[in-house]
């Protein structure tokens, strides 16, 4: 079979490069169903990826092979053991660090945990987009109730339009002194609240935070965002056993006091931290940059307490592969 020909029709038809590189890939994807002798004879390219991943690894569908697993091997952990109790932070310097959000999202969901997702920075389209790619459907865990989602963009213009008597998990946003977080904690408690009966068991309850930093733009002071932390952990991790996962920007080499008070009030709670950096020379299409990844142990002895590993990285449409500093495949 010749995988050329779809490629000349193209171009004699004068169709854009989008198409002919589609043609390219199915002819690809049958020419190697054909000669993997899968049974049916030739399948179409959509039957034959799909027949062929599932043999990767017996009991895993092919949705769960998109999600990142370099990251989760990097951390030790897949959707069949999942730690509890457990806070982790994720942070970014000079880069974005959204798809370590992605990831915890979809990792979670794919646990069969019961989530609940406060996000301040995007909306519930975006997340749905990228959780497809990656495997999962948001829609479909919130419509189930696996997904608790607080959409900020949204509520921030709701808000304004409720009665004042109406409780709302963003109230403080039309408080004189924005610093009273005991309606979003009342949400998150509310959210995760295990169930007796009436609803499917999940394994463990899960607080995802998109991000801290939001709220001390919004005027909510850094010993606030600290409390509801801390009765979240209290509630989430130490009661339910569930984790806590939440985004905080390091505003870098900028003096911001009150995001630095966060940071730092977090990173001694946590039990894993995962920091994001850009790379110090600049932009680069093959490194997007390097990933810290921190495991804080205060029980064991202090030689095994605290354990670090760096390792550079690439962002890719639906996966993000992890390499060695300097053992990038484009400079070896």
């Amino acid at each position: 079979m010749r995988v050329a020909a779809p490629a000349q029709a193209a171009a004699r038809s004068g169709r854009s490069l989008y198409w002919l590189r589609r043609d390219l890939r199915r002819g690809f994807a049958h020419a190697r169903s054909c000669r993997t002798g899968l049974s049916g004879g030739c399948r179409s390219p959509a039957s034959a990826v799909s027949a062929a991943a599932p043999s990767l690894r017996p009991g895993r569908s092919f949705a769960e092979l998109r999600m990142f697993s370099e990251l989760s091997n990097l951390l030790n952990t897949s959707p069949d053991k999942v730690e509890q109790g457990k806070l982790t932070l994720l942070c970014d310097v000079k880069t974005d660090g959204s798809f370590l959000v992605h990831h915890f999202l979809s990792f979670y969901l794919k646990a069969h945990c019961k989530v609940c997702f406060v996000a301040l920075t995007q909306s519930f389209s975006h997340y749905n987009i990228v959780g497809q790619k990656l495997g999962v459907s948001l829609t479909i865990a919130r419509e189930r109730g696996q997904l608790v989602f607080l959409e900020g963009l949204k509520s921030a213009m709701d808000i304004f339009f409720r009665p004042q008597e109406e409780p709302h998990p963003l109230q403080f946003l039309r408080e004189a002194s924005a610093g009273n977080l005991q309606p979003l904690y009342e949400f998150v408690q509310d959210a995760l609240k295990p169930v007796a009966n009436g609803e499917a068991a999940w394994r463990c309850p899960v607080l995802l935070v998109d991000d801290l930093s939001v709220l001390l733009s919004l005027g909510v002071g850094a010993v606030a965002v600290l409390d509801f932390i801390h009765y979240c952990r209290a509630t989430v991790c130490w009661e339910w056993k569930g984790n806590i996962v939440a985004l905080v920007h390091d505003s870098g080499d900028t003096e911001d006091e009150e995001n630095d008070i966060l940071l730092n009030g977090l990173s001694h709670q946590s039990h894993l931290i995962l920091r994001a950096e850009g790379l110090a020379t600049g932009f680069c299409k093959d490194v997007h940059g390097q990933l810290s990844v921190l495991w804080r142990r205060p029980l064991q002895p202090t030689s095994q307490r605290d354990q670090s590993l760096t390792y550079q990285y690439k962002i890719q449409d639906k996966n993000v592969s992890f390499f060695a500093k300097g053992m990038s495949p484009a400079v070896l």
